[in-house]
């Protein structure tokens, strides 16, 4: 079966468009409702429903592709054909807590390898959308990571290994060493929106020390569309898997690898 990136990628944006009404008109639960997944990771009846709707929209549009999704993910999910790497609702504690800084992520992978990709802005109602060969865009415009070389004028972004604890005293240390070296660092709690501002140019890098395929993978297409470099924390080319992430520009991602292994 013959895939076009783009017709993927507007599949993307309508399944995640969708999703996102629902969300904007679904009410937010209360706390008593909330299912802990993890440590400090919770999940709603809101999030089900809301991957519900993307994996009926994209199986009907692409019958025979499979969903990776965050609420739904089997473990070890098989990556051959069609594979849709979804998380219907990034940044879930700010929704639950009223905190308009959240996203709908969808991706679309052949064979293991990422074509597309689109994250909805949901509050501000602003796709980005990236596919291979094709650039990454907001709207009309085309989106372009910075040109910041120097790390004293650049603007990084970061999540806290609020849920891998064990990742907190060497994410302490680099941001220990990072602050004092760069114009600010900024955690807002959505890394699928993070890392589509590097595609923007609004951040120069960003970092997190342990991540999900479902956070990344429309992340790392719109990074690598928009001129970036999205690796893993060794320097390896970031894949669909649980791994740390360091994206930007040529020069601040070189920068930021160095701080990392600096602090090893």
């Amino acid at each position: 079966m013959s895939h076009d990136a783009l017709r993927l990628a507007r599949i993307a944006e309508r399944a995640a468009a969708r999703a996102g009404a629902f969300l904007l008109t679904a009410r937010a639960p209360e706390a008593a409702q909330w299912t802990t997944k993890g440590h400090h990771d919770f999940v709603t009846e809101v999030d089900r429903t809301a991957e519900r709707l993307i994996a009926d929209d994209l199986v009907s549009a692409e019958p025979g592709s499979r969903i990776l999704g965050e609420e739904f993910s089997p473990v070890g999910v098989d990556l051959a054909g069609l594979v849709w790497v979804v998380d219907p609702l990034d940044g879930t504690a700010n929704y639950l807590h009223g905190y308009p800084w959240w996203s709908v992520s969808i991706a679309a992978s052949i064979d293991g390898n990422l074509v597309a990709g689109t994250v909805f802005n949901v509050p501000a109602h602003q796709h980005h959308t990236a596919w291979l060969g094709g650039g990454a865009w907001s709207g009309g415009v085309r989106l372009s990571v910075s040109a910041v070389r120097d790390a004293s004028r650049a603007l990084l972004g970061t999540g806290f290994p609020f849920k891998a604890l064990d990742h907190l005293p060497r994410y302490l240390e680099i941001l220990h060493a990072v602050i004092p070296l760069t114009s600010g660092v900024r955690r807002a709690g959505s890394a699928a929106l993070d890392l589509a501002g590097v595609a923007q140019g609004h951040f120069d890098a960003f970092w997190e020390m342990q991540l999900a395929p479902w956070d990344i993978a429309a992340g790392i297409v719109l990074i690598r569309e928009a001129g970036g470099i999205v690796t893993d924390l060794n320097g390896a080319p970031a894949e669909i898997r649980q791994t740390g992430l360091v994206a930007g520009n040529l020069w601040m991602h070189e920068w930021m690898m160095e701080q990392l292994h600096e602090k090893r």
